[in-house]
């Protein structure tokens, strides 16, 4: 019997508030690893969770307060300078 098997096996929370994570999918083949395959993700302060899985959504909610969000919004306008 083959199967997929995904979890989340890596979670970082940045200085900045960016959120990275890595999705891990094995293939099991009669209880035996027999490949694998790595997707990893990132998201930003106060971006739309929509689709998000429950995990990552929990840890977004307990990072990214309201003055996290806003050092983020702040930080990327200094960047961008006058127009």
């Amino acid at each position: 019997m083959t199967f997929e098997d995904m979890q989340i096996d890596q979670v970082v929370v940045t200085e900045n508030g960016h959120i990275l994570y890595r999705e891990t999918t094995q293939v099991i083949r009669d209880g035996v690893v027999v490949g694998q395959k790595f997707h990893r993700t990132s998201l930003i302060p106060g971006q739309d969770l929509n689709g998000q899985p429950e995990q990552i959504v929990e840890v977004a909610r307990n990072a990214w307060t309201p003055e996290v969000i806003s050092a983020y919004q702040a930080a990327v306008a200094a960047r961008k300078g006058p127009l």
